[in-house]
């Protein structure tokens, strides 16, 4: 069969693949420890779960409408006003099949083929390939532990081309777990203004953040950089609800009704009974978030300590987010091989860096409990001291 020759440029997710290939030899009994999947252990707090159980009561089984419940719109709209600082109205948010579906949709609503899109390295795994299924052209920017895996304002300047349309933040990140500081942010916010480009900030770990780390919205910084600002989030990790599939795109009117004109044509509306437990998520007690918060922070000080005592491996210290990023390039493989003999040999299951754009790191997540990172760890330090003999 002949298929489509964008499908052909697309690399599948290694880390479903990773985790799949975890669960597959859970199930024929094999003890695996999984650092792979980027998800909360937590169940989903329960006055979430009973709104949706409510809005099923009540009948809320229809279809919706396609941009989203206005109701769970203008209460991600109040969110972003009161949280953020950024001034978007109930008409500037569109509900997404998860924080994904987002920046799907806008890669094909904003490009034209051969826009260039700005992404530092190391990215999320499918930023590239929804660039280049959108007909754009992904350009990465090398960051390293060096620089805290950071772009600067001179790199960024400097990769600015009459082609570029778009840059891609993600603070905190996935897969580093750095976060830009306000100076850092405004800094760059200065560079897209003068070059006059848009920025979407991926902001689903917004609410993960360690040792006073402050997450700041780019387009708060100034009213220039707001009108420069796409926002892309979703409920998936603050309120551990990977499997919900709710997100959020937020940006200026046009752009936003051509969204909703594309997904009136592929997805239609997300889940209407769940779309009630996200207003239930923003309305009620965020207790649950920062229980969460502070539980992470303790596998994070946790993970750390054990990693870094492993002869040979270097990890910056993350602040934000569940990930740690080791290099492993002492070992003399790639992290490819590295993940496949980690997982045949010992049991673990982490993620190759060459899916972010970084071949000399695994991902590790220490979104799990803190027996299995001690266990985990442990087995990972066996499989260093091997390799590396």
């Amino acid at each position: 069969m002949k298929l489509a020759d964008r499908i052909g440029q697309v690399s599948a997710s290694l880390t479903l693949a990773i985790s799949a290939k975890a669960k597959a030899m859970r199930a024929d009994g094999i003890d695996v420890l999984s650092f792979s999947a980027g998800e909360p252990d937590f169940d989903t707090p329960d006055h979430i779960k009973a709104a949706a159980k409510q809005a099923l009561d009540q009948g809320k089984t229809k279809y919706g409408p396609a941009p989203g419940e206005p109701q769970l719109r203008a209460a991600i709209a109040h969110k972003l006003q009161q949280e953020n600082r950024l001034n978007f109205q109930t008409e500037n948010v569109l509900v997404t099949n998860g924080g994904k579906q987002s920046l799907y949709n806008l890669m094909q609503v904003l490009l034209n083929p051969g826009d260039e899109v700005l992404i530092p390295a190391p990215y999320w795994l499918s930023y590239p390939e929804m660039v280049k299924l959108a007909g754009g052209v992904p350009i990465t920017l090398a960051t390293d532990a060096q620089t805290g895996f950071k772009i600067t304002p001179a790199q960024l300047q400097a990769a600015i081309t009459p082609q570029t349309r778009l840059l891609i933040l993600n603070s905190p990140s996935n897969p580093t777990g750095m976060v830009y500081t306000p100076a850092e942010i405004a800094a760059l916010a200065e560079i897209i203004v003068a070059a006059n480009i848009w920025v979407v900030s991926d902001e689903i770990y917004e609410r993960i953040l360690y040792d006073g780390a402050e997450q700041l919205s780019i387009g708060a910084v100034s009213e220039a950089a707001f009108q420069h600002t796409i926002i892309s989030n979703g409920f998936a990790k603050a309120y551990s609800m990977t499997g919900w599939r709710i997100g959020y795109l937020a940006g200026p009117l046009e752009l936003i009704r051509a969204v909703g004109r594309l997904q009136s044509h592929s997805t239609s509306n997300v889940c209407t009974f769940a779309q009630y437990g996200a207003i239930a998520a923003l309305e009620g007690s965020q207790d649950c978030v920062e229980t969460m918060r502070k539980a992470f922070d303790q596998r994070r000080q946790l993970m750390f300590q054990l990693l870094t005592a492993i002869p040979g491996v270097t990890c910056p210290q993350p602040q934000g987010a569940f990930y740690m990023f080791p290099d492993i390039s002492f070992t003399g493989l790639g992290s490819i091989a590295f993940c496949e003999a980690l997982l045949e040999q010992c049991h673990v299951a982490a993620v190759p860096g060459i899916a972010f754009g970084a071949d000399q790191c695994i991902r590790l997540s220490y979104a799990t409990d803190q027996t299995s990172i001690e266990q985990g760890i442990e087995r990972l330090a066996q499989f260093i001291t091997t390799v590396s003999r």
